[in-house]
């Protein structure tokens, strides 16, 4: 039997491209409401492909396959800037028309608020993580983070109006993140994030570029992004990665829901007669914590089914640039060529196992919506939305990323 005692992410990640033959180009004109802008950045979400706009504003991005993408721009003294594109068979032309950024720097830090470094601490931990790479990541300007933390929810969410820079002296990669909405649940322990990151590449010697060339393979091997794009290529086992499911089955230890709620109803409400509320001095405190916490229970417990799923029945084509899969239950996917290390062992991320079943890194994907789950060539998602990750996945999180269009040295 499999438990989960982990952080689960869901991990938003926008700007996936798919593979073919032609090339075509996303150009236009970069303005505000007085015209063209020079100097803009113009960037491709999960990419190093980037440009800047001219005298005039016009940019251009050539060389592009078709594919879904998530343009971001970037003008000092306007609101950062993103819009998705679909190349299918011809190239894009477009204006994009950015705003002036009113709020300035000493707003978003004007309200004094004595937990926020405990708050950012948490936020860089959850969105950047906590592995070795990770701890070699370092968020340059966290002055533009607006951050709240809302007790009746256990919610903390972080915001920003400006691009997120974040170095990674682990990998070698400078982001350059518009983060739309990141929140984290305590009580649900569930990450939630969504953003476009840009990547640009740190200068460095020689010897430190090898190292970071290294270090880029060992994030990359393994990742779900080498995952998904092995299985589009249908060489998913090849590539060291088993598939088992994760059989969802009612807790036997629970109440049934609706049981929960009467009885939760009943302890916290006086006889109709009196018309008015308990006070609280009157409440049965060992029963109302008896179904509080029989209400904080898990409704289902995981169960490791032995029996391995086959890439070919579970991958079916969409088009010709998108697969899909589609599944009940959670995928535990197993990659066979590394351990668990020791530093995650040591994390909350971690998924029991049967005895037998070797310390490779286990990973399991959760299906969260009734569409199936839709893929590139390259590894990336359709709508990641459709996914919550637990496990080793849920662990590697932006300071372990690559880019979309990474491409690995070594086959492994």
């Amino acid at each position: 039997m499999i438990k989960s005692a982990i952080l689960s992410l869901f991990f938003i990640f926008f700007g996936f491209i798919a593979f073919s033959q032609n090339t075509f180009s996303i150009s236009g004109k970069v303005k505000d409401k007085q015209g063209g802008l020079p100097g803009a950045g113009v960037y491709l979400s999960g990419y190093k492909i980037a440009t800047v706009a001219d005298n005039n504003g016009n940019f251009s991005l050539p060389n592009l396959k078709p594919g879904s993408y998530d343009l971001l721009v970037q003008m000092v003294g306007y609101l950062p800037f993103s819009k998705s594109v679909i190349i299918s068979d011809k190239s894009i032309q477009l204006d994009l028309l950015l705003n002036e950024n009113t709020v300035q720097l000493n707003e978003v830090t004007i309200k004094a608020d004595p937990n926020r470094a405990k708050y950012i601490k948490q936020f860089t931990e959850y969105f950047i993580g906590i592995t070795p790479n990770s701890k070699q990541c370092k968020i340059l300007n966290p002055q533009v983070l607006n951050v709240d933390f809302d007790v009746t929810k256990s919610l903390l969410t972080v915001k920003t109006t400006e691009f997120l820079i974040v170095e990674n002296k682990a990998l070698g990669y400078r982001l350059k993140y518009m983060l739309d909405y990141f929140e984290y649940n305590s009580r649900t322990r569930i990450i939630y994030f969504s953003g476009h990151p840009f990547f640009e590449e740190l200068k460095a010697s020689a010897a430190k570029k090898k190292k970071y060339i290294d270090a880029r393979e060992i994030a990359y091997y393994g990742s779900s992004q080498h995952f998904f794009r092995s299985l589009y290529e249908g060489r998913s086992k090849e590539e060291g990665f088993l598939i088992n499911k994760i059989i969802k089955i009612p807790n036997p230890n629970r109440y049934p829901e609706e049981v929960i709620n009467q009885n939760l109803t009943q302890i916290r409400t006086l006889p109709e007669k009196t018309g008015i509320r308990k006070v609280a001095g009157k409440i049965d405190v060992g029963l109302l914590d008896f179904w509080t916490k029989q209400k904080e229970m898990p409704r289902y417990i995981d169960k490791f089914s032995r029996a391995e799923v086959n890439p070919d029945t579970l991958v079916h084509d969409y088009n010709n640039n998108l697969k899909w899969i589609n599944y009940t239950d959670a995928l535990c996917i197993q990659y066979t060529k590394e351990k668990e290390s020791l530093a995650y062992s040591n994390t909350g991320f971690w998924v029991f196992r049967p005895m037998d079943v070797p310390e490779n890194e286990i990973s399991v994907v959760n299906h969260t919506t009734p569409d199936p789950v839709r893929f590139y060539a390259n590894g990336g998602i359709y709508d990641a939305r459709s996914m919550l990750f637990e496990g080793y996945w849920a662990y590697e999180k932006i300071g372990d990323m690559v880019p979309m269009d990474y491409i690995p040295i070594v086959k492994k």
